[in-house]
């Protein structure tokens, strides 16, 4: 059974950074794209940055310049840098796996982790 487990999240000030960590395990996801989503209160979840297995990128454009998506195989991992954050980046942020070509493809989700943005 695949697993996804977020760490990193927390209170940090306007223009303060953070990163985020996702732990995988059950299986070996190097064949899979994974993505970083989040969902703040009373909005839809959105994409962030998602990273392919042939480690493609792509950025929300309200992360674009900010946000650094990255992963290591051999350690089944995915990480997000965040710098220069705001306020509006205030959300759960959930690691996913799967493909994201596909039309609902990323089927693996983790529980997510709490970023807060405030002075």
């Amino acid at each position: 059974q695949v697993q996804l487990v977020e760490s990193g999240g927390g209170l940090v000030h306007p223009g303060g950074s953070l990163k985020l960590h996702c732990a995988g395990s059950g299986t070996d996801l190097r064949g899979n794209d994974m993505a970083w989503y989040r969902q703040a209160p009373g909005k839809q979840r959105e994409l962030v940055a998602v990273i392919t297995s042939d480690f493609d990128t792509k950025y929300a454009d309200s992360v674009k310049g900010r946000f650094i998506i990255s992963r290591d195989i051999g350690m089944n991992m995915l990480f997000l840098r965040m710098n220069i954050l705001k306020p509006e980046d205030t959300a759960v942020y959930y690691c996913t796996a799967g493909s994201y070509s596909r039309r609902d493809g990323m089927i693996h989700w983790g529980k997510g982790t709490l970023v807060t943005v405030s002075s």
